[in-house]
């Protein structure tokens, strides 16, 4: 394949990716952004694999075919409810590409006469290395927190911060180390010596990032995985892998911008620590008041006179699987003339959308699935509220109790609906570890149990 006509399929693959981002943006037609993401990636490996300068591609595609089984069995085995540490797990992967490239690239590229082309050279291995590293240890960290191997509590160090600060600090001496140096001993060891600490950066980064703030990191390492490739780009002089990691690289930073806006946050106010550092939000023993509890039953009898139902998810109708019967119950109740919507928090779940996938998974239909700031307004002309899974996106304390952890945060406001029903296993803490007022308040009523369970028992009262 010639020169031109694989800058041709790059072309086609770019515009193919751009539409793949636009096809995503909307929940009827992700569907077709997906097919445009898969199109334009096929046509990037073809022109790649039969460009004029590969080799070897005998071992290329054995590689490309242990990896396109392994992904999809992981395809077909992973859950919806899985989906944000697989997604994690896979922007690791990238980060150790990155950082095998820039290993390489530095080994062997070749002669390089122009000494200011060497300097540009040696600055993107050190960087793209650099980025890697830390998307590499970041995202480990970030998959143990979401599948519950590591603590979901921010790692508090003594002097954290100052820590950060003297890992860039000496990663920027050892760049310029790096660059200026013409012993290529000095030179190695700069470059593992950044290897190290970039490393190791990365798994205090997001260590020290509280669980609540998870939905934000795992945006923000997508964020970095893109900028980590679009550095292999350059380091492989690939146009196409350059622009595809740029896409990335600026759309995961735009989403951790909305996520961060949606929380009232700051993004550098994520990144120092997240929701919980100071403990002060309470925990599981905080005593708040008395709690009421229902019956499946008694919820059904309550529905039956609603006008009005406002259903508002979270992760635990995720680990549940009860989409399926809320979609049940939400039919049964629009059929006898009951307007029922959803409401859906921007980081609900712990993965931008999360929710919103489920419920189309569960043939929900779109038109009743609204945002936060799209319904906020009407909780306080609702009858019935069911709140299933969800917890500190409903937390009443983000604007009432200035010293919460979450205070300043937007949530859904369902206790100014006139009933509020919870789905609960138990009264513990949400994954922020902090404790909601919302439980105690006189319109809401506690429905303790497995959520599937608890929805499934509805429906047969119904």
């Amino acid at each position: 394949m010639s020169e031109g006509l694989v800058t041709a399929a790059y072309i086609v693959a770019a515009i193919l990716f751009i539409f793949s981002l636009a096809g995503l943006s909307k929940h009827e037609s992700s569907r077709q952004g997906n097919l445009f993401g898969v199109s334009g990636m096929a046509i990037a490996l073809i022109a790649t694999i039969f460009g004029p300068h590969a080799g070897n591609i005998g071992w290329i595609i054995v590689a490309m075919v242990i990896g396109g089984s392994i992904g999809v069995y992981l395809a077909r085995k992973v859950e919806m409810t899985e989906m944000p540490e697989l997604v994690a797990i896979l922007h690791s992967f990238v980060g150790l590409a990155a950082v095998l490239v820039g290993f390489n690239s530095y080994l062997d590229h070749g002669d390089i006469l122009n000494p200011v082309m060497e300097n540009i050279h040696l600055t993107e291995v050190f960087l793209g290395i650099f980025i890697g590293a830390v998307t590499f240890t970041g995202s480990i960290v970030a998959f143990g927190k979401l599948r519950g191997k590591i603590s979901s509590r921010p790692l508090m160090l003594p002097y954290r911060h100052h820590m950060n600060l003297a890992a860039l600090v000496v990663s920027f001496l050892l760049l310029v180390l790096f660059v200026r140096t013409d012993s290529v001993a000095l030179q190695s060891i700069a470059l593992l010596l950044m290897t190290i600490i970039a490393l190791v950066f990365g798994w205090h980064l997001v260590a020290s990032i509280g669980g609540a703030d998870m939905p934000v990191v795992v945006s923000m390492l997508n964020s970095y995985s893109g900028w980590a490739a679009a550095a292999a780009g350059f380091m492989l002089s690939n146009d196409l892998l350059i622009v595809t990691g740029a896409l990335v690289g600026s759309s995961g930073a735009i989403l951790s911008y909305i996520m961060c806006k949606a929380m009232n946050r700051s993004f550098l106010s994520v990144i120092a620590g997240g929701f919980g550092t100071d403990g002060s939000g309470g925990g599981e023993e905080t005593e708040m008041g008395e709690y009421r509890e229902t019956t499946a039953e008694d919820v059904a009898e309550l529905l039956k006179g609603s006008s009005t139902v406002i259903i508002t998810p979270g992760y635990g109708m995720a680990v549940a699987q009860a989409q399926y019967p809320v979609h049940d119950i939400t039919a049964r109740l629009i059929a006898r003339g009951i307007k029922v919507r959803f409401g859906i928090h921007p980081v609900a779940g712990r993965l931008p959308g999360h929710m919103n996938v489920l419920l189309a998974e569960a043939k929900v239909p779109y038109d009743v699935v609204l945002e936060m700031d799209e319904i906020n307004e009407d909780f306080s002309s609702t009858d019935t509220v069911l709140v299933i899974g969800a917890n500190d996106t409903v937390n009443p304390a983000a604007q009432e109790d200035p010293r919460s952890p979450i205070a300043g945060m937007p949530v859904l406001e369902v206790w100014k609906a006139q009933n509020v029903i919870v789905f609960k296993r138990s009264m513990n803490t949400g994954y922020a570890g902090v404790q909601n007022p919302l439980f105690f308040k006189e319109n809401t009523q506690m429905l303790f149990g497995d959520a599937k369970a608890s929805v499934e028992a509805i429906l047969r009262a119904l």
